[in-house]
């Protein structure tokens, strides 16, 4: 052998190989293991996250007490506390109007007048008329005395003064009658002229020099219209279920749209103790002092009622209710996160708030807006505690 050629190579020991195939089935087990044991975890927190997930988020509110205060907002139409339409007794021409629209008046003040001949010519017909009657009474009673007298001397017959004083009796009616005809054209003569019934102010003119005046006109426009506005009243219309609660006497605000942020009072002075069968609502009369004279008849207006609070009832929002089959319930939550349906009864609607009046305490935590199907025992995560919102 040449001394460059290398000793042959020591073939590996057959322990040397099974310590390698040992530490590669190790390596694998650990791949396979941390594996296994990776996709465990995921598993469990996958899992959690999910139970965590399945729990409801709830907002609890606690039942609100002794500040039950609520009022009944309404529309309303404003109207003179006295309105007196003016028109004619009497026909003709308009002489003179003395007023126009917004013109303060006094109860007697003149307004206009009206020109009537033909009512002058019956008044002096029928002034004639009474004249003549008047005559012919005077001379029956003379004759009457007369034939009494001859009557009692048996210079004549009874039958001849019975006819005498027959004759006098007929006259003084004749003359009653012309005295009533005469009376009757003298009132008539006296609405020539039109005057203010009452203090006001003139809401309406409708007539002008010259315009033909028919009488009894009541079926056309009115003359003038004159107005009390120193008081108003305000109609409104109350639904039935409050009814009860608004009572003679009760303070109202009111407030119109050409006065914004003023407030004005009045109180409820009528109601018709009623209730329209078509709207469901009973008509009240609100009474207004406008001495100041702002609020004018015929504005629209808006009216706030307050309504007497009730100290021992709870209230809590209308979206906390639950109605099903089982009825009308709320749900709360327990010491344990868990809910407890309870079924109530509602002592009044206020619209976003509901008076309860029997099923909750003071003490109860009640879910603000319980989600779908939620049923007793449901575990829940509550996020925060508030009190119910106060009824307005």
């Amino acid at each position: 052998m040449s001394p460059e050629t290398p000793p042959p190579a020591k073939p590996p020991s057959r322990r040397g190989l099974a310590a390698a195939g040992i530490v590669g089935a190790l390596a694998l087990v650990l791949v396979a293991a941390n594996g296994i044991w990776s996709r465990h975890a995921s598993e469990a927190k996958l899992k959690e996250v999910t139970e965590v997930q399945a729990v409801p988020t709830v907002s609890l509110i606690s039942p609100t007490t002794g500040a039950n205060k609520s009022s009944l907002d309404l529309p309303g139409r404003l109207e003179a506390y006295a309105r007196a339409p003016i028109y004619a007794r009497v026909g003709g021409f308009l002489k003179a109007w003395y007023v126009d629209i917004g013109a303060p008046v006094k109860a007697g003040q003149l307004l206009a007048e009206i020109e009537a001949p033909d009512l002058d010519q019956q008044l002096l017909q029928a002034k004639a008329a009474l004249a003549s009657a008047q005559a012919g009474e005077a001379l029956a009673t003379v004759t009457a005395q007369r034939w009494s007298q001859l009557g009692g001397a048996n210079t004549v017959s009874r039958q001849t003064v019975d006819e005498k004083l027959g004759d006098l009796t007929v006259k003084q009616a004749l003359s009653r009658a012309a005295q009533a005809a005469v009376d009757r054209l003298e009132v008539l003569f006296a609405f020539k002229r039109l005057t203010a019934p009452f203090d006001g102010i003139v809401t309406t003119r409708n007539t002008d020099i010259g315009a033909l005046i028919g009488a009894e006109s009541s079926a056309g426009l009115a003359l003038f219209v004159i107005s009390d506005i120193s008081k108003l009243r305000l109609s409104v219309s109350v639904p039935q279920n409050y009814v009860p609660a608004v009572k003679l006497n009760t303070n109202v605000q009111i407030t119109v749209p050409e006065y914004p942020g003023k407030i004005y009072s009045g109180v409820v002075e009528a109601s018709t103790r009623a209730v329209d069968a078509q709207t469901g609502t009973t008509r009240m009369q609100v009474v207004v002092d406008n001495a100041s004279g702002e609020l004018m008849p015929g504005a629209f207006a808006n009216t706030r009622i307050e309504l007497p609070s009730n100290m021992l009832a709870l209230a809590v929002p209308a979206g906390a209710l639950i109605f099903d089959r089982n009825g009308l319930r709320v749900a709360t939550v327990g010491a344990d996160n868990k809910v407890k349906l309870k079924p109530i009864t509602i002592a009044r609607d206020l619209g976003q708030t509901v008076e309860i009046g029997s099923g909750l305490t003071a003490e109860d935590r009640v879910i603000e807006s319980p989600p779908d199907g939620v049923a007793d025992g449901d575990p829940v995560r509550v996020i925060n505690t508030a009190k119910a919102p106060a009824v307005r």
